[in-house]
């Protein structure tokens, strides 16, 4: 199995390694599964996730593969890359779920991007459990050196404090 580039994936280290884009509301908070969302995420060794607040909150990693050990020709023969993320919202309080990861070559330009359309959960007709977002990218062609990395969201009700989207469990593997 590839291993997981993203540092920190689940916060088990608070939020360290990750950059704060969009730190809105109440910020950013580290809670213990199953907390506020009522149920656990079914991920061997993940207990805690990241909160959103009232504004938006946006955090991201960005990924210097030959930093991590693969070559030019590695990556220039274009392996699967496979990003993972899993989302929950609240049973008391609407939210809404974003995600957008980059591959870029070494002037950190686009070579191919995947943003899916914003979620948003309504806990009056969505299940409050935990939900997965994912996706392989495969023949972007020659040139990646870098992967950005960026979720997040919000409440839909301005609460204050942490009833906006969890995430947890996130990660970005490389198949060579």
């Amino acid at each position: 199995m590839a291993k997981n580039l993203l540092k920190n994936p689940s916060g088990e280290e608070l939020l360290d390694f990750w950059e704060l884009t969009e730190n809105g509301g109440s910020q950013w908070k580290v809670e213990e599964i199953p907390g506020d969302c009522g149920s656990d995420c079914g991920l061997d060794g993940v207990t805690k996730y990241f909160a959103t607040s009232f504004e938006l909150c946006l955090k991201r990693q960005v990924i210097d593969l030959l930093a991590e050990d693969y070559s030019s020709e590695q990556l220039d023969a274009q392996p699967p890359v496979t990003v993972e993320d899993w989302y929950c919202g609240r049973s008391d309080c609407g939210c809404t779920y974003q995600m957008t990861v980059t591959l870029l070559d070494e002037n950190q330009e686009v070579i191919e991007e995947f943003k899916p359309d914003p979620v948003t959960h309504d806990p009056d007709s969505d299940e409050c459990s935990w939900k997965q977002v994912s996706h392989t990218f495969s023949e972007y062609g020659p040139g990646l050196r870098f992967i950005t990395f960026e979720h997040g969201g919000q409440d839909t009700k301005f609460w204050d404090g942490w009833f906006g989207v969890r995430v947890t469990g996130s990660s970005v593997t490389v198949e060579v």
